[in-house]
């Protein structure tokens, strides 16, 4: 089962479109799939565009009715996507935006990774239609401004927002964290989020996602500057997670016999 955790805050004009994406991907596959969607208290049309889907079984609406942040409404759809499964080392989940910058169909390549035994996939984006340079430069930036505690071996974008994370990972990543998972937001919280996750994974990957800015239907919520000065912010809230090597909870062998020396 592939859950698909998708966090949106007025997104009406294209919560449907990704919607639809994501299906049309899955039509001629014979994967098991279930979409996860988070509705941060939207106050535009997103309710009225969410209806009808809800009323499919593939589809999980869990709406609240006060804003409680990116960070929280991302975590709440992982914790769900754990309640609902039984097979965490077979099943897996893909956080993916709502609002229409990454394609779906860039998501096969991401399946296919899972499927050849990757933990954790990372989107690392290449960043199209973004007019301001200001944007531009906070975005390339970011990871270093974050600083080691978010940086993952291998992998250069972690504030992407798109990955894919076996659930095994997940909940041996955040075993000792189970009231609150993450301590920041937006962007940082992504960072946060794929270096725990990957302290829980055996193997972690990347995969090339393109972010067409162009297509958003709605103004930037970015300031580059304010953005650039909650980063920083953010650098000392930041817990670096554990390295251990995961476990999953495998009985351990018995031990070898010893070999009987014959007269």
């Amino acid at each position: 089962m592939i859950y698909f955790c998708i966090p949106t805050r007025d997104e009406a004009a294209t919560i449907g479109l990704v919607l639809w994406k994501i299906r049309q991907v899955l039509t001629d596959s014979h994967r098991e799939y279930q979409l996860l969607v988070g509705d941060d208290a939207s106050t535009d049309g997103t309710p009225e565009v969410l209806a009808p889907y809800a009323r499919a079984r593939s589809l999980t609406w869990i709406r609240s009715e006060s804003s409680r942040g990116y960070a929280a409404t991302v975590e709440r759809l992982l914790k769900h996507a754990l309640d609902l499964s039984d097979r965490h080392k077979r099943d897996a989940a893909i956080l993916f935006p709502a609002d229409y910058t990454a394609d779906p169909a860039e998501l096969e390549e991401f399946l296919k990774r899972l499927d050849s035994g990757a933990d954790l996939v990372v989107g690392e984006a290449a960043v199209v239609g973004e007019e301001s340079r200001g944007r531009r430069l906070v975005r390339r930036w970011a990871p270093r401004i974050l600083g080691r505690r978010v940086r993952v071996p291998g992998v250069r974008d972690v504030v992407s927002g798109v990955a894919a994370f076996r659930l095994v990972a997940l909940r041996q990543a955040f075993r000792d964290r189970p009231d609150r998972w993450l301590a920041t937001e937006g962007w940082a919280a992504n960072a946060e989020l794929v270096a725990w996750a990957a302290a829980g994974a055996r193997r972690t990957e990347s995969a090339p996602i393109t972010l067409r800015i162009d297509r958003r239907q709605r103004a930037s919520r970015i300031e580059p500057w304010p953005l650039a000065r909650a980063l920083w912010q953010a650098r000392g809230r930041l817990v670096a997670p554990p390295r251990a090597a995961p476990s999953r909870d495998r009985s351990p062998r018995p031990a070898p016999r010893s070999k009987e020396l014959v007269p």
